[in-house]
């Protein structure tokens, strides 16, 4: 029988990470999300993908969505100042899951959980002790797939990333880099930039899911991928201009001004309680997941800013016009 997938919170950038590696593997997939319009803007294109909405709130319609499907990528995202909706989306997509009788989901997660790391870098014996509303949260969401996996209603296993970055990703720290460099701009970023971050670049994600997703033995438990080395914002940004021929222009926010631009603007509001990644960044060790699969492929931040500086350029016609 023919494994069937489904993409829940399919039309962000990991979905589309996601659906571009099972469309190259030849397989055909769902994926669901609240707007039919952003999963034609996502999907139109990929063959042999069926597109379905759904509403969270309605169990019927989580069971509708999710019907037919043996395993489950949840990439479910909400707004960074309703972070409260994490382990009740889960709940709902669970219930509904396990009702479908759904084997497996694979949840794409982060480091919030960990909260303050204790080492350099952070293996996945790491304790979740986080310190943050958000860390909390995630971790509450976390909690929900494994309890679900230990109980045997479902098997479930988590994939923990770092910040990413990729082709019009505006949701990444870096991405405004790529905007100034390719508009003759000043990049804006979160302060401090001169602590060593790691960053993955997102095609990267969707072949080592879908890897991970096979094994068996790898539910009950979490993952790490981390990105291919340690760099600190400021030398990526000032690749990044490099790789157009222009010296950096970088304006930093760090920690007070975020306060103050929070008074008007709610997502600086909310990135103020996680600032400590940008003073205390988590650096994952993915050796466990590199011992079970083999080495993956990890774009090197050169190759991934070509990339993306390719991809975000406008095209010939337009630039003429």
């Amino acid at each position: 029988m023919v494994e069937r997938i489904g993409l829940v919170g399919a039309a962000g950038a990991m979905g589309q990470s996601v659906g571009q590696a099972l469309a190259e593997r030849g397989k055909a997939f769902r994926v669901i999300g609240r707007s039919a319009g952003a999963l034609e803007a996502s999907f139109g294109g990929m063959p042999r993908v069926e597109r379905m909405t759904w509403d969270p709130e309605d169990a019927g319609s989580v069971r509708a969505a999710l019907r037919g499907l043996d395993t489950l990528i949840y990439l479910v995202g909400v707004p960074y100042h309703q972070f409260q909706q994490h382990p009740v989306v889960m709940r709902q997509t669970l219930e509904g899951a396990i009702a479908e009788a759904i084997q497996r989901v694979v949840l794409v997660g982060t480091v919030y959980p960990y909260g303050l790391p204790r080492t350099t870098p952070v293996t996945e014996a790491h304790p979740r002790e986080p310190h943050t509303f958000k860390g909390r949260m995630r971790k509450e969401q976390e909690d929900l797939l494994l309890e679900a996996d230990a109980a045997g209603k479902i098997r479930g296993t988590i994939l923990r990333l770092p910040d990413f970055y990729g082709p019009d990703i505006d949701k990444s720290f870096l991405h405004g880099a790529f905007v100034a460099a390719l508009q003759g701009g000043t990049a804006n970023m979160i302060g401090p930039i001169d602590t060593p971050h790691e960053f993955i670049y997102v095609p990267d994600v969707g072949p080592v899911l879908l890897d991970l997703a096979d094994r068996p033995e790898v539910y009950g438990r979490w993952w790490h991928l981390g990105g291919p080395g340690t760099i600190t914002q400021r030398e990526f940004a000032t690749r990044v201009f490099a790789a157009v021929g222009k010296a950096p222009k970088i304006r930093v926010a760090g920690k007070a001004t975020l306060r103050l631009m929070g008074l008007f603007n709610p997502m600086m509001r909310e990135l103020v309680e996680m600032n400590y990644l940008q003073t205390n960044p988590v650096v994952l060790d993915d050796s466990a997941i590199q011992k079970l699969l083999g080495p993956v492929k990890k774009t090197s931040y050169d190759e991934g800013i070509r990339r993306t500086l390719e991809a975000m350029r406008p095209a010939p016609a337009m630039r003429a016009a």
